[in-house]
């Protein structure tokens, strides 16, 4: 899979905004792209705020007979794992508002590290991606060596 898009200037520095390299009509897809996730990620963490809500109301009807410290600490460690889900799914749902900023600004499909195009591939799985393959690999190998 090539790394770059399209090819770019040697002179795209990362401090210097440069414009996206895709078209109106495949910035409209990744727009499109981006917005499907973005509802699927709210309505994941809508059903998981139900289930919560659900559990709640559940602990109030226990009654003293048909209680046990053991099911009560599933059901919390049950809620907090909820609650873990949801932060994750927001935190996603964030990374997709930036992307979707980036589309409007004009700088969607550029990488914050190397200034150059990111592959239309790579957009494909992970459309909210601020950086190409070859920045993250390099990216992971520092975090290998500082380990």
């Amino acid at each position: 899979m090539a790394d770059d898009a399209t090819p770019s200037s040697d002179s795209a520095t990362t401090d210097q905004a440069s414009e996206t390299p895709f078209s109106e009509e495949e910035l409209q897809h990744f727009k499109d792209l981006i917005l499907e996730r973005r509802r699927k990620a709210k309505d994941d963490v809508a059903r998981m705020r139900n289930q919560i809500e659900e559990a709640k109301e559940q602990a109030g009807d226990n009654t003293a007979y048909s209680f046990h410290m053991a099911d009560a600490g599933t059901d919390a460690m049950e809620r907090e794992k909820l609650h873990l889900m949801i932060a994750r799914q927001q935190k996603y749902i964030g990374y997709l508002d930036r992307a979707l900023e980036r589309i409007k600004n004009g700088t969607y499909g550029i990488c914050k590290v190397t200034g150059k195009p990111i592959a239309k591939e790579r957009l494909e799985a992970v459309p909210h991606t601020e950086i190409s393959i070859k920045a993250k690999k390099e990216q992971k190998k520092k975090e290998r060596q500082q380990s």
